[in-house]
């Protein structure tokens, strides 16, 4: 985990769920993005703080320090039990912290009778509302997109009923802990706080079976995230 999310409504709902009184720079917009089916590579809606105000950027889902480039893949996920202290993501913690909203995301879950048979599964807010995965990101300034930007997922450890669908989770953050991860003066002790004990708890969640479809990464929609029959 997260491999692949959703990210369907418009900035302007983001940003109200996040904070209506927020001081932005760029700009927003109320328009859907639409997005069912987002895969790693692929560039992405995020926001973080620059020179105090908050930006919203498409940035590219993955990043590696300069001197692991090329080594293989570009991590899209890093753990939050070593992000804090390891040396690959050293550069962007813990001042590349951003957020990244979304409806939701997908895992899949194999047969126990046929391994190479999996079942996508869709996972959100019993309420509905979006949330805020904390990440970490590099985004320089400027309106066209710079070689080295990027950004991870931080993921936790998933518990209780979540983790017979993915021993990993992202991490999500209320509108509250949200706030606090893009406030450039957080204190580096509240910023472990935040990330290592503020990951949303399970029963806040529900998840389901949807459609094999999902497996493809250039299917998009809403019909993507309808339940099926339940396993």
């Amino acid at each position: 985990m997260c491999g692949r999310f959703v990210q369907f409504e418009g900035m302007a709902i983001y940003i109200e769920e996040l904070s209506p009184q927020i001081d932005m720079f760029s700009g927003y917009d109320a328009a859907p993005i639409n997005r069912f089916n987002i895969a790693p590579t692929t560039r992405v809606q995020v926001l973080h703080t620059r020179d105090n105000r908050l930006h919203i950027d498409a940035v590219h889902w993955g990043w590696a320090p300069f001197w692991a480039k090329g080594k293989r893949p570009d991590p899209i996920n890093a753990r939050v039990e070593t992000v804090t202290t390891g040396k690959f993501f050293k550069q962007l913690w813990p001042n590349g912290r951003a957020l990244v909203p979304s409806e939701g995301w997908y895992e899949w879950v194999k047969d126990p009778d046929a391994p190479k048979k999996k079942q996508p599964y869709f996972i959100r807010l019993k309420s509905r509302r979006p949330m805020f995965f904390g990440a970490l990101a590099e985004v320089h300034p400027g309106l066209e997109p710079r070689e080295g930007d990027g950004f991870v997922i931080i993921t936790a450890a998933s518990d209780e009923g979540m983790v017979d669908i993915h021993d990993r989770r992202p991490l999500v953050l209320t509108a509250q802990h949200a706030n606090e991860w893009l406030d450039p003066s957080l204190s580096p002790v509240r910023v472990v706080e935040i990330a290592k004990e503020r990951c949303r708890p399970t029963d806040e969640f529900e998840w389901f079976p949807v459609g094999k479809a999902v497996g493809n990464v250039r299917n998009q929609g809403p019909t993507l995230i309808e339940p099926i029959g339940r396993l």
